[in-house]
């Protein structure tokens, strides 16, 4: 069972992501109905920690095994999406693929769970700012390369506080 709970009008999740670095560029998800990238990662499910969490994920998602480089960040994202406000933990880590040719794809994937409308697709770091990566804050973790930072994004106050 994923740790999402809906209290008043809030829904509350806790979620981890991977970023993978290749020449440059870090892999995202997109749902092709929306106009924003994400990084790839989940749900963490109760009695699941956040490192057990993007393996499984990736490993459902990508049919890829990856093994975790470093910890990189905590974000407590507050934001607002199709209505509902989220209060979401959310946890980062930098991750690689085990595999040794899977650490050469440089190709769009697809979602191997049945998902035909999530596609992974490769962002050039330069071209960051020009890319609707969210939450916004990740784009500022990506460029400041100190690790680990706890983030708070609150897009529903309009407020990014770093924490060290």
């Amino acid at each position: 069972m994923d740790l999402t709970i809906e209290v008043d009008d809030y829904k509350l999740n806790i979620r981890t992501a991977g970023i993978i670095i290749h020449e440059n560029k870090i892999l995202t998800h997109r749902d092709v109905n929306k106009d924003h990238y994400c990084l790839p990662g989940g749900r963490v499910q109760i009695g699941e920690n956040s490192e057990e969490t993007i393996k499984r994920e990736l490993k459902e998602e990508l049919g890829k095994e990856i093994e975790i480089s470093k910890y990189i960040s905590t974000i407590e994202n507050f934001f607002e999406m199709e209505n509902k406000k989220y209060h979401e933990i959310f946890f980062l880590y930098q991750v690689e693929f085990k595999n040794e040719d899977d650490k050469k794809i440089n190709y769009t994937m697809y979602n191997i769970e049945g998902k035909e409308y999530l596609h992974y697709e490769w962002i050039d770091l330069n071209d960051i700012d020009n890319c609707n990566l969210l939450p916004i804050c990740l784009k500022n973790i990506l460029k400041m390369k100190q690790f680990p930072v706890h983030i708070i994004n609150d897009d529903l106050n309009k407020i990014c506080i770093k924490q060290k």
